[in-house]
């Protein structure tokens, strides 16, 4: 029977090649999709693998570049019984490199509290030098750094030489990498010199690392979180002013330097007084709008569970998870449309060879075949063109995603695992054989007779 459904295949090339191909282009997108999120998973966990300690940011905060934290707070975690050492670590965007607009891929940077990251028995970054030397005490207050092969490749750069960041020149004295795509994206610097480019806030941290007594690990690594975390519970964050009125008033925004020069350039002129009224009566005005603001807008943000969030770095992949699970259901959308459409050719392809060959049906019928006999022979050549468009895209996704990742090597690297080839082979199976279910029905419904005098 195999051997007839293949024979029926190969006698309509041209009709059979078609659906075999919408199967191939439904299950290459589907391989090449999943490998996007699987590429991501792989990343991240490979990444977090590397970091045996703790990592605490603000509660909710996806990433340390969201977070803020009260920098005195590491004193006090030093002092906990279980910690080994502590540090800190302040993040933000790089905007620009050498007069270069950074937007893809982004660039971030580190300012790290360096006595403290040296008190670290292993500390990523550091112990993946490549090229001259990480960050020491000599380093503090200056603005030598160590920035990543990946960007050290990006703007020709190397050991020795100056590199302008978000307008400030800066000495390289090191160059890391890593291989984790999250990781070698890093201009590292001092934290004291990191504020003064940023204007970050002196009292303010974006995060903290704790790394624990050796013997310390799983389970009682993850009491020593929940611990550490309960020290902090009822502590609260000030939170930070969004109100422009009142800074202006208040004059703690720029403008409010301008509006001043403007007053000044006035002074000298008669109609003074007019406009030191105009001027009183909009400085009135905008003081009552920001004490009506003001009002609304607490000025410290409470939260049940407290306001630091720790857990160890294998943890927070969980976030990763939440992000792909999201991106999982977006792409098995985009998939089963794929595999609709394919399914559709199957079907078209099965339903015009059913109605070219009731007679033979009919005939089959009469030399003795049963309805069952039908429904496998036709349910035989759909699942054939579905198992070979299976294959087929299976492979072109297996050789797509080996050139991407040739080609974009400071990317994402896409994961093409025997399990997704494999998952597609079975569901593009499936799915022909579904689409050749509905002609098989039809045909099988009918007597030997009426079969042969339809033909």
């Amino acid at each position: 029977m195999i051997n007839l459904s293949l024979h029926n295949l190969l006698g309509r090339p041209i009709r059979s090649s078609l659906a075999i191909l919408g199967m191939t282009i439904a299950i290459l997108t589907y391989v090449g999709l999943f490998s996007v999120s699987a590429g991501i998973n792989s990343v991240v966990n490979s990444t977090l693998n590397r970091v045996p300690g703790l990592i605490a940011m603000q509660r909710g905060a996806p990433i340390p570049l969201f977070s803020t934290l009260p920098r005195q707070w590491i004193e006090e975690i030093e002092t906990m019984p279980g910690v080994y050492a502590a540090y800190t670590e302040c993040w933000s965007r790089v905007n620009v490199v050498d007069s270069e607009v950074v937007i893809n891929p982004p660039r971030l940077l580190c300012g790290t509290d360096i006595k403290r990251r040296l008190a670290l028995r292993t500390s990523v970054v550091r112990d993946d030098v490549k090229e001259g030397r990480f960050l020491d005490e000599t380093d503090v207050n200056t603005f030598n750094t160590v920035i990543s092969k990946p960007i050290a490749q990006q703007y020709k750069k190397k050991v020795g030489d100056q590199m302008e960041v978000n307008g400030q020149l800066m000495h390289i004295v090191g160059i890391y990498e890593t291989g984790s795509l999250l990781l070698d994206v890093c201009i590292y610097i001092d934290q004291n010199s990191f504020r003064t480019i940023t204007s970050f806030d002196a009292d303010s941290v974006s995060s903290f690392y704790i790394e624990q007594h050796e013997g310390i690990k799983d389970k009682a690594l993850e009491e020593l979180a929940v611990t550490i975390s309960d020290k902090f519970r009822n502590r609260q964050l000030k939170a930070k002013s969004t109100n422009l009125v009142s800074d202006i008033v208040t004059g703690k925004n720029p403008l409010t330097a301008a509006f001043s020069a403007l007053d000044r350039s006035f002074k000298s002129k008669p109609y003074t007084a007019k406009l030191n009224s105009t001027s009183s009566s909009v400085l009135t005005s905008a003081s009552i709008l920001s004490s009506n603001t003001t009002k609304k807008t607490p000025t410290k943000m409470q939260v049940d569970d407290g306001p630091l969030e720790i857990k160890p770095a294998m943890m927070w992949a969980g976030r990763f998870d939440n992000l792909t699970g999201e991106l999982n259901i977006f792409l098995g959308l985009l998939t089963a449309f794929g595999l609709a459409i394919a399914v559709v050719c199957i079907l078209n392809t099965m339903l015009m060879s059913v109605m070219e060959r009731i007679t033979e049906f009919g005939i089959l019928r009469a030399n003795g075949w049963s309805r069952l006999d039908l429904l496998k022979l036709i349910s035989y050549e759909s699942g054939m063109m579905g198992l070979t468009g299976g294959i087929l895209g299976s492979i072109c996704g297996l050789i797509g995603t080996f050139i991407f990742n040739q080609i974009f090597v400071d990317r994402v690297q896409l994961v093409c695992s025997p399990t997704l080839m494999i998952t597609g082979i079975v569901l593009s199976t499936v799915m022909g054989i579904i689409g050749g279910l509905y002609p098989a029905l039809w045909v099988t419904r009918m007597s030997p007779m009426e079969a042969i005098r339809r033909g």
